[in-house]
């Protein structure tokens, strides 16, 4: 069973940092391309950041770039997000997500809240 749990997510000021982590299960994680996306309160899912299988080729979102860096390690079957530079447009559920075998998967999710 493909399972994706995030976590890595909480509570951070303006400017601050935080790195997600999503661990990857029963499929052949380094097979396949991941992506980050996430759900602020009242609007629908933005992608966010992709990253090719073998983790050389990323891409960004416009509103990210230069301040998150989407990482893998196909070792650990494990996905990063490391987000610098947060702002209050930030603060939403981030999840990570894979099409494996034609089915679209996505974690539970984990909140991130930047606030002062």
């Amino acid at each position: 069973e493909v399972q994706l749990v995030e976590s890595g997510g909480g509570l951070v000021q303006p400017g601050g940092s935080l790195r997600l982590s999503c661990a990857a299960s029963g499929f052949t994680f380094g097979s396949y391309t991941m992506t980050w996306v996430r759900q602020a309160p009242g609007k629908g899912l933005e992608w966010v950041s992709g990253i090719n299988s073998r983790g050389d080729r990323t891409s960004y979102v416009d509103s990210v770039k230069g301040r998150f860096t989407i990482s893998r390690d196909n070792a650990k079957n494990t996905l990063y997000l490391q987000m610098n530079a947060l702002k209050p447009e930030d603060s939403a559920v981030y999840y990570c997500a894979a099409t494996v075998n034609s089915d679209y998967r996505r974690g539970q999710g984990t909140q991130v809240t930047v606030s002062s």
